[in-house]
């Protein structure tokens, strides 16, 4: 008997795992883990990234792409296919958009489908948080926001978790936005207060940026020794949202160097030869204990976040298999 057409078309099953149950299952504490764990794996070499595709694709102004990678401690193999969309906010609708795609790497089958949204939000948010944690001056008292889009109050909610800052100042090009970060604050019982560029590098400990920026905001003269800087929105070849020569100025981690050089905030330092990759380490080994990180309480700290692919299946896995343990997703059969 033939039964290879019967292996061909032998059904299996896939879950579906919807933005309402990511949120459901997925908080701060376990974007942090799965972040923090893989940014770990990746510098053990066990987990890498495939390259990046991220295209302008000539309509409504958006950006979209491909993230994909495998962690072969973790088993985990997908890729993440998503974009962003300047005009959806006047919609209602977020910016981003995005769903994970994780197959089962013994067998390439796809085994889950799930909502890209929310943990987009919340693992770009992580990554910050896992390099204040690491990097940031223990006794940093005064958090800087550059950006108050979507992802800012996600990104200001990780960071409150990680020092006892006693109070925001912020800056955004639309400044009625400020108020979502006003708001979270309150809810934190901090002081917050709308300030200009220069008054928010000269005051601020640790400063995130998370914009779109495509030209510098923040001057390296503004930004005082000891300052860590978590710089978030720089993920496409043009973006720029520092002075280049802050760069020159700080000690530099990121996620992934050769993301950092091609599609990051490093990648116009480098253009301008004050910056080489050999400068730039990836923060899993302070995560491993082979770099010491911050070195003096004078030097200036940069993360490079460029958002890697395998942040996302770190989370899009947890997600899924949290969900599946909480009766939150759905079974479908191919």
């Amino acid at each position: 008997m033939d039964t290879s057409s019967e292996a061909l078309t032998q059904p299996h099953q896939i879950l579906i795992v919807s933005e309402d149950a990511c949120q459901k299952v997925i908080g701060r504490h376990e974007a942090f883990q799965a972040v923090e764990s893989v940014f770990s794996s990746m510098a053990k070499g066990s987990a890498y990234n495939f390259p990046v595709v991220r295209e302008a694709i000539g309509h409504a102004n958006a950006l979209y792409g491909f993230k994909s990678g495998f962690d072969r401690e973790g088993l985990v193999l997908g890729v993440k296919a998503g974009g962003y969309w300047p005009g959806n906010v006047v919609q209602g609708r977020t910016n981003h958009q995005s769903i994970v795609a994780l197959f089962d790497p013994d067998t390439g089958q796809l085994k889950a489908l799930v909502s890209g949204n929310y943990l987009t939000a919340i693992r770009t948010a992580a990554s910050s948080a896992v390099s204040i944690a690491h990097l940031a001056r223990k006794n940093a008292k005064v958090l800087g926001m550059i950006g108050a889009g979507f992802q800012s109050t996600f990104q200001l909610h990780a960071a409150l978790e990680q020092r006892d800052f006693e109070k925001v100042v912020a800056w955004n090009t639309h400044p009625e936005h400020l108020t979502r970060l006003a708001d979270v604050c309150r809810e934190h019982n901090l002081p917050f207060e709308a300030v200009s560029l220069q008054a928010l590098g000269s005051q601020s400990d640790v400063i995130i940026t998370i914009t779109s920026a495509s030209e510098p905001l923040l001057q390296a003269a503004w930004v005082k020794p000891g300052t860590h800087l978590a710089c978030m929105g720089t993920d496409t070849k043009g973006k720029q949202e520092i002075d280049h020569r802050i760069l020159a100025q700080a000690t530099v981690f990121t996620d992934e160097i050769d993301q950092s050089i091609s599609i990051g905030e490093a990648q116009h330092a480098v253009t301008a030869r004050i910056l080489s990759a050999e400068q730039i380490t990836p923060i899993g080994e302070v995560i491993n204990g082979l770099h010491q990180g911050r070195q003096s309480e004078q030097e200036i700290t940069l993360f490079d976040g460029t958002g890697v692919g395998l942040q996302d299946l770190a989370v899009a896995s947890a997600a899924a298999s949290l969900a599946e343990v909480r009766g939150l997703a759905q079974r479908v059969t191919l």
